[in-house]
C-alpha cells in the first residue's frame, strides 16, 4: 500500500533514524528501510500523488546509495572490453515499460544466482512517455528493487534511443536539438550514465557517397557527445554510444561504420580533440524490434547475420577503441539464436517486448486485467493500426502503450499471482544472463568500475514540511 501522505513518509524516514534536524536530510547513520517500507516507497514513488511522489523517488535513491548501491557508467567496463581485457560476453540492456519494481526484482534474483553484475536497465524516449513512467520514476523502481533483493555495488542505467526526429529536425534543426538535449539533462538528474544517441533518423540513402550519407548523422552524434561531456556529473564519464542504420532496415556496413566514424572523428577533434567519444555503436544485423509478427500473431523466424556483428565488432576495437557493436530488436529470437551473441563479440543486446509478453500473456494474470488491456488498447490506439494488420498484429504491437493506465491494478494484483509472474521473469533473466554468458562476472565489474556517488536535490515538497 503507498504512502498516502508526506507526513506518512516522514514517518518512515524518522522510524530508520534519518536525521532531519540539520541543513539537509542525513541518511549517514540510517538503518535499511525493512522490506515492508521499500515496497510502500516503491509504490508511493510509482501511483502516488505528484509532492509525495517526488519524496518517495528522491528517498529510494538515498537509502540506496546508504547501502552501497550506486548508479554508475558501463564507460570503463567498455574501454577495458575495446582493450582486450574481457570478450565472449554481451551485455543484456533491458527496457522494462511497466510492472518495473517487482520485474527488476526478478533480474536481481536471477543475478545472484548466477553471481552476475554485468547487465543494464534501460528506458527509451518513447517508453518514457507512452507509459508514463519519467526517468526519475523508472531509476527509482530499479533502486528500490536493488535495495530490497540485497544487491551491492553499481547499477546501470541507460537511456536507448535518444533519437532525433528527422521531420522535425528538417523543419527546424535547433528547435529538435534543444528537444534532445533537454532530455539528457533529465535522464542525467535521473542517474542514467549511460546514453544511446540516435541520429541514424536522418541518414540519406540518396546522396551519392557513404559518407555524405552519413555526414549529418555524424555531425550531430559529434554535437551530442560534446553536450553530454559538458553536464555529466564530476567524476563520472557517462558512456555513449552512437547509431548508423535503423533495426529493421538494411544491414549495416563495415564502410557505413568507417564513413560515419571518419566524419565523426573529425567533427570532435574540431571541438576538443581531448573529449572522449563513443564506446559502442548500434547496427542493423537482420532483426526487428519487438520481431515481426505474422498476421495470425505468430512470429517470424529471424535470419540474424552474426558474421556481420563479428566484423563490424572487430573493426570498432582495432581500428577506433570502442568495445563493439550493439545488436537491437532481439528479445523474441529463441534461446539457440540468442545464445549466438557472445561468439558473435556483439559488446551489447537491447530487449525489450519478450518481457512485456511474458507478463501480459502470463496463465496467472487475472482475467480482469487482460480485458482491461485489451479493452484499453482497442479503444485508446485505433488510429494508430497500420493498413492491413490483423487484430493479432495490430494488439500485439500497441499493448505495451497500455502500461499508463495499468500501474495501479498491477500493484493491486492478488500476491499469488505476482508471485508466479515473478519466478516466470527470474526464469528468462536467468536464461538470457546465461546465453549471454555474463555469470560470474561480480568481480569483473567490480574491478572496472568507479562507485561516484552523486547525492540527488531535496524535493521542495520535503523542504517545505520540514520548513513547516
Amino acid at each position: 500500500m503507498a504512502c498516502s501522505s508526506l507526513s506518512e513518509l516522514l514517518a518512515d524516514l524518522k522510524a530508520i533514524k534519518v536525521d532531519l534536524s540539520g541543513p539537509s536530510p542525513d541518511f549517514s547513520k540510517s538503518q535499511r528501510p525493512p522490506d515492508e517500507m521499500i515496497d510502500r516507497w516503491a509504490e508511493t514513488a510509482a501511483i502516488a500523488e505528484p509532492e509525495t511522489r517526488a519524496v518517495a523517488i528522491w528517498a529510494i535513491r538515498e537509502a540506496a546509495l546508504a547501502a552501497g548501491i550506486v548508479p554508475s557508467s558501463v564507460q570503463e567496463l567498455y574501454l577495458a572490453c575495446a582493450a582486450g581485457k574481457w570478450s565472449g560476453k554481451t551485455v543484456p540492456a533491458m527496457n522494462l515499460r511497466g510492472w518495473t519494481y517487482h520485474t527488476c526484482r526478478a533480474v536481481f534474483r536471477a543475478a545472484r544466482e548466477l553471481d552476475s553484475k554485468l547487465f543494464i536497465f534501460e528506458q527509451a524516449v518513447g517508453e518514457a512517455l507512452y507509459a508514463q513512467q519519467p526517468p526519475l520514476e523508472y531509476a527509482a523502481g530499479v533502486l528500490a528493487a536493488a535495495l530490497r533483493e540485497g544487491h551491492a555495488g553499481p547499477v546501470f542505467l541507460q537511456a536507448d534511443h535518444d533519437q532525433i526526429n528527422a521531420k522535425a529536425y528538417l523543419a527546424d534543426p535547433k528547435a529538435e536539438v534543444r528537444k534532445l538535449e533537454a532530455i539528457m539533462r533529465e535522464q542525467v538528474a535521473a542517474g542514467l550514465y549511460s546514453i544511446d544517441i540516435d541520429a541514424s533518423t536522418v541518414v540519406d540513402l540518396s546522396l551519392p557517397t557513404v559518407e555524405d550519407q552519413q555526414r549529418v548523422n555524424a555531425e550531430l552524434t559529434a554535437h551530442f557527445t560534446q553536450f553530454v561531456r559538458g553536464i555529466e556529473p564530476k567524476g563520472i564519464t557517462i558512456s555513449l554510444g552512437a547509431e548508423i542504420g535503423e533495426v529493421g532496415h538494411e544491414n549495416t556496413t563495415p564502410e557505413e561504420l568507417r564513413s560515419f566514424m571518419k566524419v565523426y572523428l573529425e567533427e570532435m577533434a574540431r571541438r576538443d580533440a581531448k573529449l572522449p567519444i563513443v564506446s559502442k555503436i548500434s547496427i542493423n544485423s537482420g532483426t526487428y524490434h519487438g520481431g515481426k509478427v505474422l498476421p495470425d500473431g505468430t512470429l517470424a523466424a529471424v535470419n540474424v547475420d552474426y558474421d556481420l556483428l563479428k566484423t563490424i565488432s572487430t573493426i570498432c576495437r582495432s581500428d577506433y577503441n570502442m568495445a563493439g557493436a550493439v545488436q537491437h530488436g532481439a528479445s523474441t529470437l529463441p534461446g539457440e539464436q540468442l545464445a549466438k551473441f557472445p561468439a558473435a563479440e556483439a559488446v551489447e543486446i537491447h530487449l525489450a517486448l519478450g518481457f512485456n509478453n511474458l507478463i501480459f500473456d502470463h496463465p496467472s494474470l487475472p482475467q480482469a486485467l487482460r480485458d482491461q488491456i485489451r479493452e484499453y488498447t482497442f479503444a485508446n490506439h485505433a488510429s494508430e493500426r497500420a493498413e492491413g494488420e490483423t487484430d493479432a498484429q495490430f494488439f500485439y504491437n500497441t499493448r505495451k502503450k497500455s502500461w499508463k493506465v495499468m500501474k495501479k491494478p498491477f500493484w493491486e494484483m492478488p500476491a499469488p499471482a505476482q508471485a508466479d509472474i515473478m519466478k516466470s521473469l527470474q526464469d528468462m533473466f536467468r536464461n538470457m544472463f546465461t546465453w549471454m554468458n555474463v555469470g560470474d562476472t561480480s568481480r569483473l565489474v567490480t574491478d572496472n568500475t568507479t562507485l561516484v556517488k552523486v547525492v540527488p536535490p531535496v524535493p521542495d515538497a520535503l523542504r517545505k514540511a520540514r520548513a513547516a
